[in-house]
């Protein structure tokens, strides 16, 4: 009989331990962020905090996600800017510390999208990412919308994950210069996981890579009024699979630095692996190439490329600048295997290798590649 009292009582002292930690793992997790669904704004300060996917919710201005906290966002949320507050005042950022987990699938996308009746670009901010890796502008920079500090030392860095996430008609201005894209990764490290995007009609860039280590795989991107895919600072990612259609200006623009495009440290070493550009329904603007090599170019590394009949006759525009100018005599712009359409007969900058033809780029030359068959 003692025998099963001390049994039933060290059951039920391990019962009450089991609980006590569920609930102090609970508490940790408690945000005192308040979530309203029709007036979506502010900063999580601590905490997790997870939206429902059954809700629309309504962005009405900046919702920040501050060091320490995260925002988890399951598949099928659908996000919705604000139809009557000022554009630049509707955006998403998280800052460096803090997590954003948008987990969507092929079939229940995360959707972010304007609210207007008749919605178009610029209609809203964007989403900006800042973490903790190598940029050669310094180690605490200012990000140019959303003001996040960004940069540091640590490559490895992670701000969470985004999984199918379809985010539209963004990149509202403050000026010609000061703009949104649609999705911006200041400093943000390879710890983070980005696979599957989808950007459509951004005001200003489709997505664009500030510094950091972060790779990305499966993007499409279509009618970005600015360049489609960015990037700068030195960043030291590869982006895979990338579907570019609807260029306005270039398809692929990419820089090292602009203020020091000779020395800055990092330099960019951007690995850019199956990638179609066609130009769409878009006209070019003068002077506007499907690469722009700029501000000391970097590293950039292009394997299967396919550019589509229809864009302009260089390939590229190349920049002046002593930087881009040893990049390109030391070899450092490459193209491997590549297919070029008929109106593309100009190929100064990089150094061509492997095939001349038969590169399928993003996987179907200028169609749709199967693995974007989600965006449809």
């Amino acid at each position: 009989m003692k025998k099963s009292i001390f049994a039933m009582a060290a059951i039920l002292g391990l019962a009450l331990t089991s609980c006590s930690s569920d609930d102090n793992n609970k508490d940790e997790n408690k945000s005192s962020f308040v979530l309203k669904v029709d007036d979506l704004k502010g900063n999580i300060n601590d905490g997790v905090v997870t939206l429902d996917p059954t809700q629309t919710y309504t962005l009405t201005g900046g919702l920040v996600v501050k060091g320490g906290a995260t925002l988890v966002i399951p598949a099928g949320t659908v996000i919705k800017s604000s139809a009557t507050a000022e554009a630049t005042s509707l955006y998403i950022a998280v800052e460096r510390n803090a997590k954003i987990n948008i987990n969507g699938t092929a079939t229940k996308p995360v959707v972010m999208t304007s609210g207007k009746a008749n919605p178009a670009q610029s209609d809203w901010g964007g989403l900006i990412i800042a973490g903790n890796a190598k940029v050669n502008t310094g180690d605490n920079g200012t990000s140019e919308v959303g003001g996040l500090s960004y940069g540091g030392n640590n490559n490895a860095d992670s701000s969470g994950n985004i999984n199918f996430l379809k985010i539209s008609y963004t990149g509202s201005k403050y000026t010609a210069e000061k703009e949104y894209n649609g999705i911006s990764f200041f400093g943000v490290g390879s710890g983070t996981v980005v696979s599957d995007i989808y950007t459509f009609e951004s005001g200003d860039d489709g997505i664009e890579f500030f510094g950091g280590a972060v790779n990305a795989t499966n993007l499409t991107i279509i009618n970005s009024y600015d360049d489609s895919l960015d990037f700068a600072d030195g960043w030291q990612g590869t982006a895979t699979n990338v579907y570019i259609k609807g260029v306005t200006k270039a398809g692929v623009e990419g820089s090292t630095n602009a203020k020091d495009p000779s020395g800055a440290v990092p330099m960019t070493n951007a690995k850019i692996v199956n990638i179609s550009i066609v130009k769409g329904g878009a006209t070019f603007l003068a002077d506007e190439k499907a690469i722009n090599y700029k501000e000391g170019g970097g590293k950039q590394a292009y394997t299967n490329l396919y550019v589509a009949d229809g864009m302009p006759a260089a390939l590229t525009k190349l920049s002046t600048d002593a930087g881009a100018t040893a990049n390109i005599a030391a070899g450092n712009f490459t193209i491997t295997d590549y297919t070029f359409g008929a109106s593309v007969t100009t190929f100064d900058g990089p150094k061509l290798s492997g095939k001349t033809s038969g590169a399928t780029g993003a996987g179907a030359g200028a169609e749709l590649p199967s693995w974007a068959n989600w965006t449809k």
